[in-house]
């Protein structure tokens, strides 16, 4: 059996298509799964679990709780746009939180899992904004406010999110190679997954003397995809499969 890896899907009422080809995926390949790791960004934005009740929100819960309760394990990792998501949120699901870094035993090969938003070191403005709204002390006066005014501050903050990445160079955006080698060396990994920059790749490099791999997930916007790891290894799939 294999294990999959998906992430960057950016769920919303907006992308009904994208929630549709989700579900599809639930109960398609991810049924015949050892285990399925969501590394970030399953949802456009969360605001807090007492959000949950959303339909849209709820859907997506019960869909990952009919896989969860097939038998199938499921691990999230939170991304830049989901950090918000908690306990409540993983029992609504039937899903396990992951911390960031984890690190696994993936058929015998040590991996490494991010998110990959931490290995942008280059993009020092975003991991100063990263560090101050994962505070514990940020978080808890956050979720404090009315969820309307939760809702209407985190659009504030995408539209000028969106507004910055414009004028920012794109290498910038991608992923530092020294913060790369140093996740794979300090935990002594020979292989690295991760999403975020939206550049679905395996690439090959060496660490501390070991061959090393690090596999790009992508993202959800065009088409589906995900990462299959087996003891053959690992391979990228497009969903739906190509005719």
């Amino acid at each position: 059996m294999a294990t999959l890896f998906i992430s960057d899907l950016h769920l919303c009422p907006s992308r009904p298509a994208v929630a549709r080809l989700f579900q599809d995926f639930l109960a398609g390949p991810a049924r015949a799964a050892e285990a399925l790791y969501i590394l970030g960004d399953l949802f456009e934005y969360w605001a807090g679990d007492d959000d949950l009740g959303d339909p849209f929100n709820a859907a997506i819960c019960a869909a990952l709780r009919t896989l969860s309760v097939a038998g199938v394990p499921i691990a999230f990792m939170a991304g830049n746009r989901d950090f918000l998501a908690g306990e409540a949120f993983a029992g609504a699901a039937g899903l396990k939180l992951l911390p960031e870094p984890a690190q696994i035993d993936l058929a015998g090969t040590a991996t490494l899992l991010l998110h990959g938003d931490t290995l942008c070191t280059d993009d020092t403005a975003y991991l100063a904004f990263r560090a101050e709204v994962r505070s514990p002390e940020w978080r808890q006066a956050f979720l404090a406010l009315p969820l309307a005014q939760r809702k209407a501050q985190i659009e504030a903050l995408r539209r000028e999110s969106e507004a910055q990445k414009r004028s920012k160079p794109m290498e910038i955006m991608d992923v530092t190679p020294s913060a790369v080698l140093q996740g794979l060396t300090f935990h002594r990994c020979s292989r690295l997954i991760h999403g975020h920059t939206h550049r679905p790749a395996r690439h090959v490099l060496e660490a501390a003397g070991r061959s090393c791999e690090r596999w790009v997930l992508p993202d959800w916007y065009e088409k589906g995809g995900y990462l299959v790891c087996d003891a053959n290894g690992c391979r990228l799939e497009d969903w739906p499969a190509a005719a």
